[in-house]
């Protein structure tokens, strides 16, 4: 019979982290041997005899956090924000180093938002307009989400291989940040609003037709499944893996 797996949640006292607990400790194919707060010592996680580590915490911590993981050989699942380019870059490059360690960096958990993204990515190709607008609660700390970011990196991507230009747009004036923010050439427009938990809609346009792809998150209960995922994939997909995406095959 195969053991379950040793997971720690590091962030464990904040909303997400909380939820994780829950559902590890719920899994039967899972067991929760260690629950970490803002200040408890990283070594907390050996002594538990993780073999896996859920990631929630804040930018600041993240890196270093995850670093330690990979440096004992710990498969690591990271839904925090604040990994830019560099950032992953620097981890690809430790992973070298560690053989068989296994990362999964996330910016959205949810499998709906996860098939939204790749489906807007899709039909992006056909439309001669794009723009994101997220949403979320006023307690998020970064602008744009970073679930935004991704779809409008895919959607960019897609467009580029495929040889679409960039949506017209023929504005000459404006106040800053009313046309929201440009992520590689996909304008993204975030909203911050109480009552609000995770949504996103990706405004696709062309000729006589709109077509809106929508994802809500009402309940953070919903994030929990990818991260399941995640943790039960990890092991299998060494070195750094950028997106939940990555895990299910989309292309098939």
């Amino acid at each position: 019979m195969t053991p379950p797996l040793a997971v720690a949640v590091l962030g464990a006292s904040g909303r997400m982290g909380a939820e994780a607990v829950k559902a590890v400790s719920t899994a039967a194919d899972m067991e929760l041997v260690a629950s970490l707060g803002r200040h408890d010592p990283l070594e907390k996680i050996l002594e538990a005899g993780a073999t896996h580590v859920v990631d929630l915490t804040v930018p600041d911590s993240t890196e270093a956090n995850v670093r330690f993981a990979v440096e004992h050989g710990l498969h690591a699942v990271v839904g925090t924000t604040g990994w830019t380019d560099a950032r992953r870059a620097d981890l690809a490059a430790l992973l070298e180093r560690h053989p068989g360690t296994g990362v999964l960096i996330a910016p959205n958990f949810a499998l709906g938002s996860v098939l939204a993204s790749a489906f807007a990515a899709t039909a992006a190709r056909y439309f001669e307009s794009v723009e994101i607008v997220e949403l979320h609660h006023p307690n998020k700390v970064d602008a744009p989400s970073g679930t935004a970011v991704r779809t409008a990196e895919l959607i960019a991507a897609a467009r580029a291989e495929a040889g679409v230009p960039a949506s017209p747009d023929a504005t000459e004036t404006c106040l800053e940040g009313a046309r929201g923010a440009d992520v590689d050439g996909v304008r993204v427009h975030s909203v911050r609003l109480r009552g609000l938990v995770a949504h996103q809609e990706v405004l696709l346009g062309g000729a006589g037709e709109q077509l809106t792809l929508r994802h809500d998150s009402y309940d953070r209960a919903s994030f929990m499944p990818g991260v399941l995922l995640g943790l039960r994939t990890v092991a299998s997909r060494p070195g750094l893996t950028y997106g939940l995406d990555g895990y299910l095959e989309l292309g098939r």
